[in-house]
């Protein structure tokens, strides 16, 4: 009998990838439950069932007992956080409240994709913005949960995932398909100020490896998926080599975050791709 896996946030870019590589494994039957805010049906992928509605009434619209929810549907951008706090409480706080309730009940694992906001003032993320505070306390959440009902649970923290089917454009674009989109269309690479502020960046494919392990492998702990390489936002822009523009400071900007993967990589993970080889692919495809 197949496993029944759900993935919360499965029609965004990290969630569609990880659907897309569960549905290829013949023991996995996978389900995606999305309110579709920053995700995409162009993001659909075969042999997925996908379930159009908000975490927050989980309960409700998931009508089978999963043998795994990979949580990933929460509002993930920084400083746009702070104009948008109502939509922040809603997906982060009233979601992963429903999403614990729902897990406990059906007794099945949660591999909980926390932020690694948190660990940019010492591991707490609990000042830097909206986002990194709901991150910050979910995670709390999520091990007292495994500690107050024995709830099996693991943690995950991504580090500036980059790839395929990022937004591109807008105003929760991601940094890399931003770079690409300007770039495609000879505009000035726009970064905000210092721009000494310094990032892991990670393909998402290395991503979904250590998800997954994570998922299947991971008990009752904290796990970083990111590349050991960092690199500033302007060093990063100077690869692209396009004209740089330079905006104002923002609030919530972290300079720094460490990257913690020691216990993913004890598990067999290690990233494979770099962001330099990615940036000459896509010079080499127009920007495509």
């Amino acid at each position: 009998m197949r496993k029944q896996i759900l993935v919360t946030g499965g029609a965004g870019f990290v969630g569609s990838h990880l659907c897309e590589r569960l549905s290829k494994n013949p023991n996995y039957e996978v389900y995606s439950l999305d309110n579709y805010f920053t995700g995409s049906e162009t993001n659909h992928v075969p042999n997925v069932t996908y379930i159009k509605g908000e975490t927050a009434q989980i309960s409700e619209l998931i009508t089978f007992n999963p043998d795994m929810v990979y949580h990933l549907g929460e509002y993930s951008r920084v400083e746009q956080s702070f104009d948008d706090i109502e939509k922040v409480w809603r997906y982060n706080k009233d979601g992963i409240f429903a999403v614990l309730e729902f897990v406990r009940k059906v007794g099945c694992k949660i591999l909980y994709a926390g932020s690694s906001t948190k660990f940019g003032d010492g591991g707490l993320g609990r000042s830097a913005s909206p986002y990194a505070w709901t991150k910050a306390t979910n995670t709390e959440l999520v091990m007292n949960y495994g500690t107050w009902f024995n709830v099996p649970y693991a943690i995950t923290y991504f580090y500036n995932v980059y790839g395929s089917r990022e937004i591109q454009s807008g105003k929760y674009a991601t940094l890399i398909a931003l770079f690409k989109e300007k770039m495609k269309n000879s505009e000035p690479l726009t970064i905000v100020s210092p721009g000494i502020q310094k990032r892991n960046f990670t393909h998402i494919d290395d991503i979904i490896d250590g998800l997954i392990l994570v998922g299947e492998n991971g008990y009752g702990d904290e796990f970083g998926i990111g590349s050991p390489e960092a690199f500033s936002v302007l060093e990063i822009a100077q690869m692209f080599g396009g004209e740089i523009q330079m905006l104002p400071e923002r609030k919530g900007n972290r300079m720094t975050a460490d990257v913690m993967s020691a216990k993913t990589e004890a598990l067999g993970w290690s990233p494979k791709k770099t962001i330099l080889e990615y940036i000459e692919i896509c010079r080499k495809n127009g920007w495509q």
